[in-house]
């Protein structure tokens, strides 16, 4: 009787497994699962339902910044492609352009209850139309005050009262590992809050110096997720405070990949107060040009360490040389804050205003040293550029004037350069008329004086170049250096 019961109990387990694997097989490293079939679930709770804190409680802060991130949809006008090439056949029978509507988004801060609200400068440049939705959904429109594309900054303003603000944190007083927020609305997707930590300072990524190198980049950078809409959104510290406007990613595909950067809040609060109280920025310039210190530099130059920064050039007539500095000085210290690299330098500098004394602590002859230096205002590329290059430009004949943004929008022009006035030269020579708009010098983008000249000079034998006038027709020149 025992061995009957075992033999009825051995074949009932077989049968359970014969019916287990026809259920579910393999084959290789992938599974088939047979009709019917449905995998065991579990709701993903811990300890009896009460969720395991990773990290810091950052709900007060989410709540406190939330409120005063706003959206921004831009609309830009720009011609359909194929009119540049037909445009000046299409005038000739009197035919009418149609434009073409582009839409864009961001992200923006309010920084004051009467409408003052921060973004990016390139989140609203050559927009013809800024409309702000509010957190609470309500949408008004929005004029510009003022933008420093030096920094990728801009000053818009909403005309409404009572509005949520965020304050100022400071921006020098992060450290690594620090927990953040990044607060905007990507892919339209309003009052978005990501977390992340502190992952470096001071970065230069490249990614908005000017023509003529005058970009200010210093970034904060941090791991929290940021996508295409965020640009213009806060990034907040763990008291709820703006410690930075975020501005980029890094990433191969323009989606976020594992880093994002902020410009830091130190340097928005210069910009924002000057672009509201004058609609421009006026920044301090020392008149020195830094070189990285690493570990071959310091060998090759006899260096004893890789900190500070070195002066590799100090300009002429500058606030630097009034000063006392002089070429192969390390810049180890502004204002008793520890600088190691050109990016801090720049930062520091660029939040100060022209006229400010700033104590500047040295290394020359590996002897420390102490100077102040009386900061004074930097000049434009543009009149610089006129003043270096006088000779050329009177061999040129003709005066310059940056694009005004509203033909800009109107051309679809990312770059460009006007005629504003012409007398006898090589363009008068060539054909150019007053009004020509430069985009192009044998293929290579125009975007201030300083650059035209660059490529002029860096160039032997035939000039080619192009542009469009204000109607919109497209016209090439060609004559000889």
């Amino acid at each position: 009787m025992k061995r009957l019961l075992g033999t009825i109990a051995v074949a009932f387990v077989g049968g359970m497994l014969a019916l287990g694997a026809h259920s579910i097989l393999t084959k290789g490293n992938q599974e088939i699962y047979s009709p019917g079939y449905q995998l065991p679930a579990n709701f993903a709770s811990y300890s009896e339902g009460v969720s395991p804190v990773i990290g810091p409680d950052l709900t007060v802060a989410a709540q406190m910044a939330v409120h005063a991130v706003v959206h921004i949809n831009t609309e830009y006008q720009r011609k359909p492609s194929y009119y540049d090439y037909f445009n000046d056949l299409r005038d000739f029978f009197g035919s009418q352009q149609q434009s073409e509507k582009l839409m864009g988004s961001g992200s923006g801060v309010i920084v004051s209850e009467d409408g003052y609200i921060i973004t990016n400068n390139h989140v609203v440049e050559e927009a013809t139309s800024i409309k702000i939705t509010l957190d609470n959904k309500r949408t008004y429109d929005a004029k510009v005050i003022g933008t420093d594309p030096k920094t990728d900054l801009a000053l818009i303003r909403i005309d409404v009262k009572g509005l949520p603000t965020i304050s100022f944190g400071n921006s020098d007083q992060l450290r690594l590992g620090e927990w953040v927020l990044a607060v905007g609305n990507p892919f339209n997707l309003n009052s978005t809050v990501t977390a992340g930590i502190v992952s470096a300072m001071a970065r230069n990524i490249n990614i908005i110096n000017g023509a003529d190198g005058s970009g200010i980049e210093s970034f904060i950078q941090t791991d929290a997720v940021v996508n295409k809409g965020n640009s213009g959104g806060a990034l907040v510290n763990q008291n709820g405070e703006l410690v930075g406007i975020n501005a980029a990613i890094a990433s191969p595909n323009g989606l976020y990949a594992g880093y994002s950067f902020a410009i830091p809040v130190n340097l928005v609060k210069k910009v924002y107060k000057d672009l509201k109280e004058t609609g421009k920025v006026h920044r301090g310039f020392m008149g020195v040009r830094f070189q990285e210190i690493d570990n071959q530099f310091a060998v090759d130059n006899n260096l004893k360490g890789t900190e500070g920064v070195y002066v590799a050039q100090v300009i002429a007539n500058s606030a630097a040389e009034k000063a006392g500095i002089k070429a192969k000085d390390i810049l180890v210290a502004i204002e008793n804050m520890p600088v190691n690299g050109a990016s801090q330098a720049q930062e520091v500098i660029a939040a100060k205003n022209p006229g400010d004394k700033i104590k500047i602590s040295l290394v020359r002859d590996n002897k420390p040293i102490e100077l102040y230096v009386v900061l004074k205002e930097q000049a434009s590329p543009e009149i610089a550029a006129s003043k270096s290059n006088s000779v050329a430009l009177e061999q040129l004949g003709a005066t310059f004037t940056p694009v005004p943004n509203n033909l800009r929008a109107k051309l679809g022009l990312r770059s460009g350069l006007q005629v504003e006035e012409l007398k006898d030269g090589l363009l008068s020579n060539a054909g150019i008329k007053k009004g020509f708009i430069i985009t192009q010098v044998d293929k290579k983008p125009v975007r201030s004086v300083e650059e035209l000249m660059s490529l002029l000079q860096n160039t032997d034998g035939g000039i080619l170049i192009e542009g469009i006038y204000p109607n919109g027709m497209r016209a090439y020149y060609g004559f000889g250096l």
